[in-house]
């Protein structure tokens, strides 16, 4: 009995961090507004988010310690998977979906990305596609349906939406897929380290100067940081902790609390 229960306490801890970083994504949107508000675009949001949390890590690890820093080449693909393909493209498609549609509409499409992570990790690890995860996706998409209206009527949706919906979806359930091969050999802190290095790089490519120069103001920048540090690194840090532990595809419904 006292070894079932201590085989048990990781799942208890792993299902807690997923759920607390699904809360922390969840109320992204706050921050995501208070930025647009002042003409920061989808694109520069982006930026924050992965260059901030870049530079964040960094300096935090390069004074406690420098041997983070350290990955064998042959397991760089798995970071640039998660950081690039992953995280930017990711939010790239998630940003640009909440503009031309309907932020109810973006959040559905999101949502898709349980499915693809059973999928995939059906192909990849075999993980049995069981009866619970059928009906937990099916539930899963259908509240998140209810919760947003789309039985309302009043959602609005175009092709440039249904593609850059779908996109975010795909893009964000490679996550679980590239991190599950991560952390094969590294922590869940290495991980998540790597991943906004490759993330925060890519994104360079993306900065616009003068949407940016509005961060020099005291409640914009404050905005922004808490953007990077309270639903960016923890959540990505908690969900890749949560991962180690549970299946793709159930940690990947579990998030959809968001």
């Amino acid at each position: 009995m006292e070894t079932l229960v201590q085989e048990k306490q990781p799942k208890l801890m792993a299902y807690g961090c997923i759920l607390g970083a699904a809360f922390l994504w969840g109320i992204i949107g706050i921050w995501n507004r208070k930025l647009m508000e002042v003409g920061i675009s989808p694109t520069s949001i982006v930026v924050i988010r992965n260059i901030g949390s870049m530079l964040l890590l960094s300096a935090i690890f390069a004074v406690k310690d420098r041997s983070m820093f350290r990955v064998k080449k042959e397991h760089l693909k798995y970071f640039f998977g998660s950081g690039v393909i992953s995280v930017v493209l990711f939010t790239l498609c998630y940003f640009s979906c909440q503009k031309v549609c309907s932020l109810a509409m973006a959040s559905i499409f999101l949502y898709t990305a349980p499915s693809f992570v059973v999928i995939m990790a059906a192909i990849l690890w075999k993980e049995p596609v069981t009866k619970k995860k059928v009906t937990a996706l099916v539930l899963t998409l259908l509240g998140c349906a209810l919760v947003c209206g789309v039985f309302a009527g009043e959602l609005a949706v175009t092709a440039a939406g249904v593609l850059f919906g779908l996109g975010a979806g795909f893009f964000y359930a490679l996550y679980s897929i590239f991190s599950r091969y991560a952390l094969k050999h590294y922590s869940a802190l290495k991980c998540t380290l790597w991943m906004f290095i490759f993330a925060g790089i890519a994104s360079v490519f993306l900065i616009r100067p003068t949407e940016l120069a509005v961060l020099l103001n005291f409640r914009e920048g404050m905005i922004a940081v808490v953007l990077v540090v309270l639903s960016t690194v923890l959540p990505f840090l908690l969900y890749t902790m949560g991962l180690a532990h549970v299946e793709s595809g159930k940690a990947s419904i579990i998030a959809s609390f968001e």
